[in-house]
């Protein structure tokens, strides 16, 4: 094994972290960008930090090419043996995700070195950072953790969120930090509770001891399970607790809300890790402990999110809306605890995240050629680029609705097609469908008002356009949503692996665990209901007769 095969599984968490500290030795490129000097360290910032990132995308796809075999990745920090030291696993899951993560953030960089990295201080630096803590959330093996990886991410998040300032951006970004740091509260109490009932914190061990907690103690693992499904159901925007969404993102400066769109799915990873598999079929006593809610706030969040986007007043913030809505169709396939409905929900979770992020970046597009109207939805001077800008709102909106042949509509036909035989299955299906109707509503109410309903009395844009290469960084993530399609049966099989990876608790025990782990398995217990291996229904998905 070579030094780059032993290393791998903490290079997504390095690379980054030493790019940020070059980047802060290289010193401050923003604010006086515009003088000799300050221009100058700039330019090196944008190279350093493109560089990295491309080699964090080419890092990503050598971990999934791996992954994709079956291999668990693991590193321990320090040669600790497990479960007392700290581990990074990486398996189909995790390296999906750093995929997904580096391919959104690639793009999205490049646009932000077209000038929104100028608006504000330490911009690269700070976008490495963000991306230290994504990659570390994704390859971590224990709880604790997650949690510094979180604060990490967020601490970056904080800052990213204010860049360019503005009274606005001021204001929601107050309010996110103030609710932030009340999750992270909420997360070390839950995270006490759990290592007082069980002794440990790292995920693998933990599918090993949640099993053996029995009634009364397991009330307490019930309790932790109910708070940390606030913290994440915060941190993906699940309703009722998305409502700091909307504005927060809205008013971010277009790169970062569009690199935020990744950022909603690591609380949507958190709850899959938690809850579908720690908590999950195996958990004893805890087993399903937030099953009763999961599906139906996540079905809700949905409809409440469309709703907010059928009302909103610009572009920005209907895309921020959307945000909400995708992630309710997500933890839906997460709610209905089956692989095919997992495999589904991933697959439908790379196509939405890729779709708005290109949103964000194509709303502020949109909005720089209508004049003082910018990007509210009411009539304004007709866009210098209409036949460019309306084709990939017309692209965009499609995918994101759910329209043949694009991967929204792949994703949701298989997430329709797993909750078939669910007691649930006549609400899922109305939901998913009403929600489809309704987004495909509100773009196509907002294309008509952008691109149709202008003002002749008001002079057209003098504005040549948007750059070549702000429209090619949007196209790239347009792009790789229709590569989802083109390329939908082997990407399909690849979450559905990732799926039924996640339901072998035994194979994850032994790579993260090693000797530990080999000294017993977990409980055996009902398997996830799988097509292939019919089993007891979860208390939410009974079959019907």
């Amino acid at each position: 094994m070579t030094w780059f095969d032993a290393h791998m599984a903490v290079l997504p968490v390095l690379l980054p972290a030493l790019t940020a500290m070059m980047l802060l030795l290289l010193g401050d490129h923003g604010g006086d960008s515009h003088g000799g000097h300050g221009h100058h360290k700039l330019l090196w910032a944008r190279r350093l930090g493109l560089a990295s990132t491309a080699l964090g995308l080419i890092l990503a796809l050598a971990l999934l090419l791996r992954a994709a075999e079956g291999e668990l990745i693991t590193y321990r920090m320090g040669d600790w043996p497990a479960p007392f030291g700290i581990i990074l696993l990486v398996d189909r899951l995790g390296a999906m995700m750093l995929v997904l993560s580096a391919c959104v953030a690639l793009p999205v960089l490049w646009y932000a070195t077209g000038g929104w990295d100028a608006h504000g201080h330490y911009f690269h630096a700070l976008f490495q950072f963000q991306l230290m803590g994504l990659n570390g959330a994704f390859v971590t093996g224990d709880l604790f953790n997650l949690f510094v990886f979180f604060e990490v991410l967020l601490i970056a998040s904080y800052v990213l969120m204010v860049h360019g300032q503005g009274a606005q951006r001021f204001r929601v970004g107050l309010h996110y930090v103030v609710l932030n740091l009340v999750a992270s509260a909420l997360f070390l109490i839950g995270l006490a509770l759990i290592y007082a009932k069980t002794g440990t914190l790292n995920m693998a061990d933990l599918g090993l001891r949640v099993p053996a907690v029995s009634a009364p103690d397991a009330a307490v693992l019930q309790v932790a399970a109910m708070l940390l499904l606030v913290v994440f159901g915060f941190k993906a925007a699940l309703m009722p607790l998305a409502l700091w969404l909307p504005a927060t993102y809205a008013a971010a400066s277009p790169p970062v809300a569009a690199l935020f769109a990744i950022m909603t799915k690591v609380g949507v990873y958190a709850i899959w890790r938690v809850h579908g598999v720690t908590f999950g079929d195996i958990g004893g006593a805890s087993a399903f402990a937030v099953a009763p809610v999961l599906l139906p706030l996540a079905l809700a969040t949905s409809v409440l999110a469309v709703l907010g986007a059928l009302a909103a007043q610009t572009l920005a913030r209907l895309v921020a809306w959307l945000t909400v809505a995708s992630v309710g169709t997500v933890l839906a396939g997460l709610g209905l605890y089956s692989s095919p409905a997992w495999g589904a929900a991933l697959y439908y979770m790379l196509n939405s995240t890729l779709v708005i992020a290109a949103l964000f970046l194509l709303a502020e597009l949109v909005a720089a050629q209508r004049g003082d109207a910018a990007g509210q939805l009411v009539p304004a001077a007709p866009v210098a680029q209409p036949t460019l800008l309306g084709l990939m709102l017309l692209l965009a909106a499609a995918s994101a609705a759910g329209l043949p042949p694009l991967p929204g509509f792949i994703g949701k036909l298989m997430l329709l097609e797993a909750s078939s035989t669910h007691v649930w299955a006549p609400v899922v299906w109305t939901v998913l469908l009403l929600v489809g109707f309704l987004t495909l509503l509100g773009l196509a109410r907002a294309g008509s008002i952008l691109f149709w309903h202008v003002r002749q009395d008001v002079p057209a844009s003098v504005s040549a356009g948007g750059s070549p290469k702000l429209v090619l960084a949007t196209c790239i993530l347009l792009g790789a949503s229709v590569v989802l399609s083109l390329a939908a049966a082997p990407i399909q099989r690849y979450t559905q692996a990732a799926a039924e990876q996640l339901t072998d608790r035994s194979a994850y025990a032994a790579a993260a665990l090693g000797a530990y782990g080999a000294q017993g398995s977990p409980p055996t217990t009902r398997p996830y209901r799988d097509s292939a291996q019919p089993s007891s229904p979860s208390p939410l998905q009974e079959a019907k007769p």
